[in-house]
């Protein structure tokens, strides 16, 4: 064979071999991945906190049974206005009542006992005991005078000693019935003291008695004691009610508060006078605007949650928000205006810090990127955009995650850019 054309077959099999090599070498080389990047851009940012909550009355009234008994006529209807004094409910109180007609007589009776005592005992026993003892001290005196008399008749001898010892002994007799009629009109005395003393104790037992009674019977008509919306009225006509038993609850609800249950590591954030905002799925298209009043003092298990109550006062003017209804809460704690943006999902955090991969393009502006892992420092966040403090500048190019992982030095074709703000626009 000639030499020239074995050395050109050598030379093309040569060539052969480095052709199919470098196509088994591009035939296993993976294709950049395509990945999708935003621009951040400046723009006003709040910072909110959502959380769920729970409506109460910020003075509530409840209405609680004085007694057991029946529930004999229900007046009103759960959530009607009612006003002040307006009768919701009565019940059954005719023992009581009967029982307060025997009560006042009993105390007229003891009334009447404690004028007599306080008088100097019953009129007629004390004309009596007085009149005996006067009629005996006039006795006794005019016996006395007849005695002296006698015996200065006897001394001019104008008297017997007969007529002098027979006034003498009625003049005893006088005496010791004066001296008896006194010990009974002491020992009357005595008595009408006692009496006094007992009289005014059993008129204090049967005041007490009607004042109980009357109590009673005024129970067995319930009315509101403010002005307000009836959002309770868990019984009915002929239900029996124990002691202490809740018949109503009410309470002025045209300003309502809002128990919010705020996740542990957000109650940092919490200030007082912060805007809130309420929304109730019950009415989706309505929004009431509070503030925050009393920021957590503690942390307490909710379910499988740790949170602090913050309670927030709420406008509720036109009654839609009910008590122990649950809401969503809204608390707009921090803004910042012109701030430069990068949406949340484009950061990652490891350690503590926060990173972002930011796309350099190729020089010709074709064809791969690649990407540099960049530590960021933020700001504020809201639901779905952080702050950049530093770290980013403006028209910087950052990488959105997608099917792939992210790693530094990647390369990657861009297939997609916008900016930030329109980002958060179609996210949300």
């Amino acid at each position: 064979m000639d030499r020239k054309l074995r050395n050109r077959i050598l030379l093309y099999l040569l060539l052969a071999g480095v052709l199919a090599y470098g196509l088994i070498e591009l035939s296993g080389r993976k294709p950049a991945p395509k990945i999708s990047a935003v621009t951040p851009m400046r723009e006003n940012l709040v910072s909110s906190i959502n959380s769920n909550g729970k409506v109460e009355p910020i003075a509530p009234y409840v209405i609680p049974a004085r007694l057991d008994t029946f529930v004999e006529r229900v007046l009103a209807t759960e959530g009607q206005q009612v006003k002040k004094g307006q009768l919701l409910l009565e019940l059954d109180v005719k023992d009581a009542a009967a029982q307060l007609a025997e009560a006042r007589v009993r105390l007229l009776r003891a009334q009447e006992d404690s004028r007599n005592a306080k008088s100097g005992g019953k009129p007629e026993i004390a004309a009596q005991v007085s009149g005996d003892l006067a009629k005996a001290v006039a006795n006794r005196d005019r016996l006395q005078k007849n005695h002296d008399a006698l015996v200065r008749l006897m001394a001019e001898q104008a008297a017997t000693k007969d007529e002098l010892a027979t006034n003498e002994l009625a003049l005893t007799n006088a005496q010791a019935e004066v001296t008896r009629l006194q010990a009974v009109k002491q020992e009357f005395d005595r008595g009408v003291r006692l009496d006094t003393e007992r009289t005014a104790l059993q008129v204090q037992q049967a005041q007490n008695e009607v004042d109980a009674l009357e109590e009673k019977v005024r129970n067995g008509h319930i009315t509101a004691p403010v002005s307000g919306t009836l959002y309770s009225l868990p019984v009915k006509t002929g239900d029996f009610v124990k002691l202490g038993a809740t018949l109503a609850e009410m309470a002025d609800l045209h300003k309502v508060r809002v128990r919010a249950f705020i996740d542990e590591p957000e109650l940092g954030a919490l200030e007082e006078n912060e805007p809130v905002k309420i929304t109730w799925d019950a009415l989706p298209n309505k929004t009431w605007s509070g503030r925050t009043e009393i920021i957590p003092k503690q942390v307490v298990p909710r379910g499988t949650r740790s949170v602090g109550e913050l309670l927030c006062s709420v406008n509720n003017d036109k009654l839609e928000l009910l008590p122990n209804i649950n809401v969503n809460v809204r608390i707009n704690s921090r803004e910042r205006l012109g701030v430069l943006s990068v949406p949340r999902g484009a950061v990652e955090a490891e350690g503590g810090r926060r990173y972002v991969y930011v796309v350099k393009e190729n020089q010709l502006g074709v064809g791969k990127s690649t990407l540099e892992k960049r530590e960021i420092h933020v700001g504020i966040a809201d639901a779905t955009n952080y702050e950049v403090v530093s770290g980013l500048q403006e028209g910087e190019l950052v990488a959105l995650p997608g099917d792939v992982d992210l790693r530094d030095g990647m390369d990657v074709i861009v297939v997609s850019k916008s900016a930030a703000n329109f980002q958060r626009r179609t996210n949300g």
